[in-house]
């Protein structure tokens, strides 16, 4: 036997996979496709929006011209469109009683000859002779015109439940509002606007008057007249009118914005060129000036800030004139001291060597002429160290260094002093090596001058060097728990020659310049030196330095404010 095999059938049934139909896996993916594209389509034009509302918001808070120019149109558009719309509506109004008193005046000459047309004329009540004589007066109005421009003609004549119409279009009776009718069947005359076919059978707004017939009635007959007027014409009129205020309050708002943004420009521009020069004399351009037009407020203006910025630069330059020979002056007075501070010292150091074999009161002369010679000389030095910073000479001269071994050196070295002073010091560092690319003498001569100071303002009290580091910075805090500093102190502890109590005597020798000089090595570092203080709780000092030299520092290991700060008063 043979077996044959037969192709696969298209069922057409809904989901059924065959020839040319995707499977329902495929018209997953193709969903998720347009779901994902819809997506996207909806994310850009999120973004856009954002954007859009961004520089909107931006061109808002940056431009005054912007703002007035806004408020402006705002202003002047609610203002047209109320004035439009009172225009309008009087207009309107205007129009359509013009329309309808012709068209009433018309109705009434209508109902006198209607009245002559039709006495007589339907004596009998048939209905052939009804019909006839309505169609003839239909016809002999419609002929008649009037000031109220096109219209059509409805007669009607009702009598017992029988109503003969008679119209110049058979579609109009039937859409003659009913309360209209009702009104004139009270036998008053009067009016209505309605919605009326036209030739077409298309709804036209119109204007319907209608009265009653006196003397034509046989028995209880009652024969009304209706006119019909479209308001197509009106219409028109309107519509014209509507574009014309629509456009002439557009222009006039337009034309209001474009005055507002002018004016504003004439005041803003020398504002701005202002704002510009100002921003060029804080750049260091201090020949600057604004250019003078005319003699209004804006020329005094100009000149004003021009006389303001001649006086600046006098002083400026005064100012720059006194710092470079302040500078100078101490650099040369550094220089020239050192040699005679350097002869002064070696008969200061015979003095010294000999003083067993002088009388004790001279002894102790040597022995402070010593004392005082060194203290001489570390001010000398920091004068000329000071000089550096100011003449921009200062090299940093940096290498890896391990800052924890670097703080104990100078806690062992500052311990003498400490003694004396009965402070404990403590360092607290990490058990990990901490190796940054410094200038080893320029942050030992930081943390130096730090622990000093902290001995010295610390009462006694313990003193405590920490060190922490992360991937790109280290830090190092000294803290002390005694008088401590306000916050209008601290931001003056770096000033050179500043002291918190000028009446208090110093007990620890200095220049006055340990903590300027100490922030001119951190900042030659790219380092930051900081200050948290609190009367009666202490203060700390932070030195925050990058680990590789030259890095850009984003944070620092260390809080600048104690993680526990003992209240004034409380115990230590």
């Amino acid at each position: 036997m043979t077996a044959t095999r037969t192709p696969p059938v298209d069922t057409g049934m809904p989901g059924a996979p065959g020839p040319g139909r995707p499977g329902a896996a495929e018209l997953e993916r193709i969903r998720r496709g347009l779901g994902r594209r819809a997506g996207a389509a909806r994310r850009r034009v999120r973004r856009v929006s954002r954007r859009t509302a961004s520089r909107a918001v931006h061109a808002w808070r940056s431009s005054l011209q912007v703002r007035i120019g806004a408020i402006t149109m705002v202003v002047a558009g609610i203002v047209v469109i109320i004035v439009s719309l009172v225009l309008f509506s009087q207009i309107r109004d205007q129009l359509l009683s013009v329309k309808r008193q012709a068209a009433v005046d018309q109705a009434q000459a209508g109902v006198l000859y209607a009245q002559e047309e039709i006495t007589g004329g339907i004596a009998t009540g048939d209905a052939a002779s009804v019909r006839a004589t309505l169609d003839r007066t239909v016809s002999a109005l419609q002929q008649r015109g009037g000031a109220a421009g096109d219209f059509d003609v409805v007669m009607t004549y009702r009598t017992g439940d029988r109503e003969v119409p008679g119209a110049s279009r058979a579609s109009i009776y039937p859409a003659l509002p009913e309360d209209l009718r009702a009104d004139v069947d009270a036998g008053n005359q009067s009016y209505r606007y309605a919605e009326i076919p036209d030739a077409a059978g298309e709804p036209r707004a119109s204007l319907v008057v209608g009265a009653p017939v006196q003397g034509g009635t046989a028995g209880s007959a009652q024969i009304e007249l209706y006119y019909v007027f479209p308001l197509s014409q009106e219409a028109e009129s309107l519509s014209l009118i509507r574009s014309t205020v629509v456009i002439s309050g557009f222009a006039l708002t337009m034309f209001v914005v474009g005055i507002a943004v002018l004016v504003t420009r004439l005041v803003v521009d020398p504002v701005r060129r202002a704002a510009g020069t100002a921003q060029r004399l804080a750049e260091g351009q201090l020949e600057e000036r604004m250019v003078v037009r005319g003699e209004d407020d804006l020329a005094r203006l100009a000149t004003s800030f021009n006389a303001m910025a001649d006086s600046l630069q006098r002083q400026i330059t005064q100012l720059e004139g006194l710092s470079q020979l302040q500078q100078r002056f101490t650099s040369d007075v550094s220089h020239e001291l050192r040699t005679p501070l350097t002869t002064v010292q070696m008969a200061a150091e015979v003095l010294h060597e000999a003083r067993g074999d002088f009388p004790p009161h001279v002894a102790r002369s040597a022995e402070l002429l010593r004392a005082e010679l060194d203290r001489f000389e570390s001010l000398l030095t920091d004068l000329l160290e000071i000089s550096r910073y100011d003449a921009g000479v200062a090299v940093l001269d940096a290498e890896p260094t391990d800052l924890g071994a670097l703080a104990a050196r100078v806690a062992a070295g500052m311990w003498s002093l400490a003694e004396r002073h009965g402070c404990e010091l403590t360092v607290d560092r990490p058990d990990e090596d901490v190796i940054a690319e410094v200038d080893a003498r320029r942050v030992e001569r930081i943390l130096r001058n730090l622990v000093g100071n902290a001995i010295e303002h610390g009462a006694g009290r313990p003193v405590e060097i920490t060190l922490a580091a992360n991937r790109t910075a280290a830090a190092l805090t000294v803290r002390d728990h005694g008088v401590g500093l306000t916050s209008a102190d601290a931001q003056h502890v770096f000033d050179r020659f500043w002291r918190a109590d000028p009446s208090r005597v110093r007990s620890v020798g200095g220049s006055g310049l340990g903590l300027s000089i100490s922030l001119e090595d951190a900042r030659l570092h790219g380092g930051w030196l900081q200050v948290w203080g609190q009367p009666g709780s202490g203060a700390q000092f932070r030195l925050t330095v990058p680990l590789a030299a030259g890095g850009e520092l984003t944070g620092s290991p260390l809080p600048l404010r104690p993680a526990v700060v003992r209240r004034p008063g409380g115990p230590a």
